[in-house]
C-alpha cells in the first residue's frame, strides 16, 4: 500500500470511530449506577463497548476504502487477479478475536465473582413473589411491599415464588434475578446512592404482569436504622401519600382487582365494584368489611377464589392513615 492509501484508510477509521464514539457517549444507554455491583457491570459493558468501537472503526474503514478504491470502472468486465489465501492475514484475524474474547471473558468472570460476594454480616431480606406483588420480609419478622435498604451495606436478597416464575429487576442496580417456585435464588446488592428506584418484574407472569411493580428506597444508614428500630413503620409519603386513590395505585391493588373508579381491570382477585353486596352477604358493615378484607383477606372469600391468593401483608406495609383513606375511598366508590 502507498502512503496515500494508508492515510485514506486511517482517515476513514477516524471518521467511523468518531461517529460511533459520539453515539456511544452522548446517548444515555445506561441508567446511573446506584450500587457497587452496577458500577462493576457498567465497567464490563464499557470495556466491551470500547473494543467494539475500535473493531467497528477498523472494519468500516477497510470496507469504505475497498468500495472507493477498488470500484469497477465503467466498461471494465475483466476479473480481478486470482489470490490463493494469505497465511499471515488468516493468523492475525484469528488471533486478535481470540485475544478479545478471552479479555472480555476474564473481565466478566471477575465481575460475576465479585458481585456474588455478600461479605460478612450482610443484611438478609426474603423476597416472596406472587401474582402480582412483591413481599419483603426483614429479619425482625416484619413484611412490607416496599423495599427499604441502607446505603453502603451489603444486602442479600433471597427470592422465592408462590406460583409462577417472576423476576426482580431494578434498572439502576444492574442485576436481574428470577424468582422460581420451589427453589431460592439470591442476589447481592450494595447501594451507593440514596433515592427511590422502581422494581420491575421482567418475566411474563400472567395478565397482570405489566402492573407488577414495587419500589426500592435507599436510605442513609442512620435513617434506615431509625426506621428499622421503629418496627418498620412506613412513612406515609413512601407509599403514595394518604389520598385514597394514591394508596390504591401505589399498593398495586389494580393489578388484581376490577374497580371502575380506580380505572383497573385485574382478573386475579374479586371485583371491587360491588363491595356493599359482598358486605351484606358477610353480615358486616361496609367499612368494617373492607378493612378486614384488606388486613385479613382470607376471612371472607368471594365465590371462586381460594385462600392465600391475596397477600396478608397490607396491615403492616401501609400506615394506619393510609388504610383509613383506602377504606374510605373504596366505600365511597363502590356500589
Amino acid at each position: 500500500m502507498t502512503r496515500g492509501s494508508i492515510f485514506k484508510l486511517f482517515a476513514y477509521a477516524v471518521v467511523a470511530g468518531a461517529i460511533t464514539t459520539a453515539v456511544a457517549v452522548f446517548i444515555p444507554w445506561l441508567p446511573t449506577a446506584a450500587t457497587r455491583q452496577a458500577d462493576r457491570m457498567w465497567f464490563s459493558i464499557w470495556f466491551a463497548e470500547i473494543i467494539a468501537i475500535v473493531v467497528f472503526a477498523v472494519v468500516a474503514a477497510a470496507l469504505i476504502y475497498c468500495v472507493v478504491e477498488f470500484r469497477v470502472k465503467p466498461g471494465d468486465t475483466s476479473d480481478g487477479p486470482p489470490t490463493h489465501g494469505h497465511t499471515m492475514l488468516e493468523i492475525i484475524w484469528t488471533a486478535i478475536p481470540t485475544v478479545i474474547v478471552i479479555a472480555i471473558t476474564i473481565v466478566a468472570a471477575i465481575v460475576i465473582h465479585d458481585n456474588g460476594k455478600a461479605g460478612t454480616n450482610p443484611l438478609v431480606i426474603k423476597v416472596v413473589t406472587q401474582q402480582f406483588t412483591y413481599q419483603f420480609e426483614y429479619p425482625n419478622g416484619k413484611t412490607f411491599n416496599i423495599l427499604r435498604l441502607p446505603k453502603d451495606r451489603n444486602v442479600k436478597l433471597d427470592l422465592s415464588s408462590k406460583d409462577v416464575i417472576h423476576s426482580f429487576w431494578v434498572p439502576a442496580f444492574g442485576q436481574k434475578t428470577d424468582a422460581v417456585p420451589g427453589i431460592t435464588t439470591s442476589i447481592v446488592i450494595t447501594p451507593t446512592r440514596t433515592g427511590y428506584y422502581p422494581i420491575i418484574c421482567t418475566q411474563l407472569c400472567g395478565l397482570g404482569h405489566a402492573l407488577m411493580r414495587s419500589e426500592a428506597i435507599v436510605l442513609e444508614s442512620t435513617e434506615y436504622d431509625s426506621w428499622y428500630a421503629s418496627a418498620g413503620e412506613a412513612p406515609a409519603a413512601a407509599a403514595g401519600g394518604t389520598d385514597g386513590k394514591s394508596v390504591y395505585t401505589a399498593a398495586g391493588c389494580g393489578a388484581c382487582h376490577v374497580f371502575t373508579a380506580g380505572g383497573s381491570a385485574g382478573t386475579i382477585g374479586s371485583s371491587l365494584d360491588n363491595l356493599s353486596v359482598d358486605a351484606a352477604k358477610a353480615g358486616e358493615e361496609l367499612n368494617d368489611f373492607i378493612r378486614s378484607s384488606i388486613t385479613d383477606p382470607d376471612t371472607f372469600l368471594a365465590p371462586g377464589y381460594a385462600k392465600g391468593v391475596m397477600p396478608s401483608t397490607y396491615k403492616s406495609s401501609i400506615s394506619g392513615a393510609q388504610l383509613d383513606s383506602l377504606v374510605q375511598y373504596l366505600a365511597e366508590n363502590t356500589k
